[in-house]
């Protein structure tokens, strides 16, 4: 009964060529409750797993200002790092997941799932040194001896999530691309409570301090993808799960290049902020600065999770619409999707801004901390609300299966003009992690919307139905 609703939901009202001059509002009334079954899960989901995160380091921040700026560069820069390649290296899934769905090539995403934890296995380990190097690492970058060692010791008891997610990040768009993300979303909120509870266990009750923090994540992961791993094996996907085959091996090539190219693609994007949190600690008075980054990173952080809930859901309304050979209805998912989405990134910049002095309390009690992420609120505020437009077109990227081109975008845009502006801004015009931020964001994250909103407008739709029809023909 279930695979029935879910074809029936994927399949839907197609947007036929004859419909172009329909009823607007109608076609819009049926697309966003399409991407809606999709997406609302998918922002219980995001949220509930990045809350994890905040938690954790809630608990680090009321410990002092040291734990708090360790355990942020332990999370945001040693995991976020590993993290960003793993994740984006997933979302290959997502393209090939959802077109194959969308084909009614269901048996192929099975295949697909096993290919991916191959390729993302075999990436994670040679991505340990980074952990075990991780103190050595960020005294490089300028981190301060006391913060760069007890972020190192953080990074170590780290290296149990990091091993997790090769299962996690591929389970997760393999039941998405499904429209199976309602199992998802409840895994992940019942995972989180009982986040909250070893947390305040292992760090009040055991006194485990900054450690205890580091454990109680790395369980609280690890039983988040065991119970997807039970739901996806044990009988939940008929459709799309036959067992383990041999056939998984094969192709590997072509796997692993649309996966590190949509690796690339993700990751430059994490990591630039990663670098940002990097570059504030080689700033006077670096403790506060770095936790007064870290906290409005987090919040933003925290707002991204619905834009990559739009992310998620345009990859799969875009995907499935191509492998099904609806050009046109793929265009006017996309469409639809970016519309809600900035639409809810303008209402929260208005509440960063209303309650800008107060953002801070929820990680620190630190005075210091409190007025100095007050300063940079206003940056806060801008960048969730330019937040909202980049990851829907990321979105369409992945669905169209994009990726190394957009991994080219981000490169120049990131790397060649965003980082060396915000050198430029933050020590030879002396305006600190102001400025850094804010030409990070001016001068990075704001072309590269521009080029990605110009070649989704130019893309040619019709060609991307008909390569993504191609892929699944006998």
């Amino acid at each position: 009964m279930e695979e029935t609703l879910t074809i029936n939901l994927l399949q839907g009202k197609k947007i036929n060529e004859d419909e172009e001059d329909g009823d607007l509002k109608a076609r819009i009334l049926v697309e966003t409750k399409k991407l809606w079954q999709l997406l609302g899960p998918a922002i219980i989901y995001r949220i509930s797993n990045y809350s994890m995160s905040v938690v954790t380091d809630s608990f680090a921040g009321h410990l002092g200002e040291v734990e708090l700026a360790s355990m942020s560069i332990a999370e945001a820069v040693i995991v976020a790092f590993n993290f960003g390649l793993l994740l984006g290296m997933a979302t290959a899934l997502e393209t090939l997941c959802g077109q194959a769905y969308g084909a009614k090539r269901y048996n192929m995403l099975g295949i697909y799932l096993q290919r991916s934890w191959i390729v993302l296995g075999l990436a994670s380990i040679l991505l340990l040194p980074l952990y075990i190097y991780a103190t050595p690492i960020l005294v490089l970058f300028g981190q301060t001896k006391e913060v760069a060692e007890l972020a190192g010791k953080l990074s170590i008891w780290f290296i149990p999530i990091h091993l997790a997610f090769p299962f996690s990040c591929s389970l997760q768009r393999f039941l998405m691309s499904q429209c199976k993300i309602k199992i998802v979303a409840l895994i992940s909120t019942t995972t989180l409570g009982f986040h909250v509870l070893i947390t305040w266990l292992f760090v009040y009750k055991l006194e485990l301090g900054v450690v205890g923090a580091a454990v109680a994540l790395d369980i609280s992961w690890w039983i988040s993808c065991f119970a997807m791993l039970i739901y996806a094996l044990g009988g939940w996907c008929p459709l799309t799960w036959d067992g383990f085959s041999m056939e998984a091996f094969s192709e590997l090539k072509e796997f692993l290049q649309l996966s590190s190219a949509a690796g690339v693609m993700l990751c430059l994007e994490f990591w630039y902020y990663r670098v940002l949190i990097l570059m504030t600690g080689n700033l006077k008075n670096a403790t506060i600065a770095v936790g007064a980054l870290s906290v409005c990173l987090s919040i933003n952080g925290w707002e991204l999770m619905i834009p990559f809930a739009f992310l998620a859901a345009t990859g799969v309304r875009v995907s499935n619409e191509l492998g099904a050979g609806n050009a046109k209805a793929a265009k006017f998912a996309a469409k639809v999707s970016l519309a809600q989405s900035v639409l809810i990134g303008i209402l929260f910049c208005i509440l960063v801004m209303i309650f800008h002095n107060k953002l801070a309390l929820i990680f620190s009690s630190s005075i210091e901390i409190i007025k100095a992420v007050d300063q940079i609120s206003y940056l806060l505020a801008f960048t969730i609300l330019l937040n909202s437009v980049k990851p829907v077109l990321s979105g369409v990227a992945i669905g169209s299966g994009w990726q190394s081109l957009v991994a080219y975008v981000n490169l120049g845009s990131y790397y060649v003009i965003g980082i060396p502006l915000g050198i430029f801004m933050g020590w030879v015009l002396n305006f600190g992690v102001e400025g850094i931020w804010c030409a990070m964001i001016f001068g990075g994250t704001a072309v590269q919307t521009g080029i990605l909103a110009t070649i989704t407008i130019r893309r040619d739709w019709k060609k991307q139905a008909g390569q993504a029809l191609s892929r699944y023909e006998q």
